[in-house]
């Protein structure tokens, strides 16, 4: 019975080596599982550096169009909010803003007329006469200004650029979701545009000048605070807008549907100026905005945001090739 419970050296070193042979295999195992784990990513890693990768409106990326930009076209004609704060529904400081802002206009354009009828000695039909010049020489203007304001938001800064961020912001943003703007009020659609375009700079440009100049860039001010909404009918049906509007329009005075159509189809180069719209031609046909991103470019190396969302573009502007392409030419 003793035997049976007995070991011979060679058996022992045998189970031995078969052991120490079992225990770098499961080392070995083991270690192969702490290196997978390692370096395969969780489910939970993978969606931290998904979010921490998408654009926001506070990005240099954040441009509709372009893969990764942060921004998506919402199905099923859904508003689509894209600053942070900002809501469709009207507050109580923005209907303020405006109020202020538009009588401190009204304001500038009673006293200036006052300080031209003084000037012409009190002949109202020369006072008149010249100040329907300038409200028209002014309304041309603006247009060319809002072409100007809006190439430039649309392609350059973002929402931490100083002043301007939350302008830029919703411009670019405004590409993703066309429709929300027509679910503005009045206040809410054009309360932003008081800031660069309301009594401060007006009381400045007073200051420094007589009462036709203060005239002249009143009306330019007040257009360009009234372009947003311009900009908002041009997004509405025939039947949605008041009568007056489609009057307004069929006689050019405000941007139409079909112009404005053209520049939301990427990748939004052109068609940029938004009050009547009738500097669009001139200056697509030349390419202004071809030319000064060109020149921009040469400065700093900066590249518009147009640029970024077609190559082909960059290409033909660094040629000097400046003239817009039409779509038909596109295809």
């Amino acid at each position: 019975r003793t035997e049976a419970f007995s070991f011979s050296p060679s058996s022992i070193q045998l189970n031995q080596r078969r052991g120490l042979q079992s225990l770098r295999v499961g080392d070995a195992a083991c270690s192969r599982t702490r290196l997978m784990s390692a370096t395969v990513p969780t489910d939970e890693e993978i969606s931290s550096k998904e979010l921490a990768d998408k654009k926001s409106y506070l990005d240099d990326g954040f441009i509709f169009g372009l893969e990764g930009s942060g921004l998506e076209r919402p199905k099923g004609g859904q508003a689509n909010i894209v600053v942070e704060g900002d809501s469709l529904e009207t507050q109580p400081y923005q209907v303020a803003t405006v109020a202020c802002t538009f009588a401190v206009h009204a304001a500038f354009l009673s006293t200036s007329f006052s300080g031209m009828l003084i000037q012409n000695g009190g002949n109202l039909f020369q006072t008149s006469v010249q100040a329907f010049s300038l409200f028209l020489s002014s309304w041309i203007l603006a247009d060319l200004g809002s072409g100007i304001l809006h190439w430039s938001v649309d392609n350059y800064g973002n929402g931490r650029t100083p002043v301007m961020g939350s302008i830029i912001a919703a411009f670019q943003g405004h590409h993703s979701a066309p429709w929300t703007i027509t679910e503005r009020g009045f206040c809410n659609n054009v309360y932003k545009l008081c800031i660069p375009f309301g009594p401060i700079p007006m009381l400045l440009i007073s200051a420094i000048s007589g009462p036709f100049t203060t005239f002249f860039f009143t009306v330019f001010c007040i257009m360009e605070i009234l372009s947003q909404e311009f900009h908002k009918w041009s997004h509405m049906t025939k039947t949605k807008v008041p009568k007056f509007v489609n009057v307004l329009m069929n006689l050019g005075l405000t941007i139409d549907r079909t112009p404005h159509a053209l520049h939301h189809i990427a990748p939004y180069d052109g068609n940029y100026c938004i009050i009547s719209g009738r500097c669009n031609k001139l200056l697509d046909r030349f390419g202004a905005f071809r030319f000064l991103e060109h020149q921009i470019y040469k400065l700093n190396g900066v590249e518009s945001n147009a640029w970024k969302l077609d190559p082909a573009l960059k290409e033909r502007t660094l040629r000097g090739e400046y003239g817009l392409v039409t779509q038909k030419e596109r295809r």
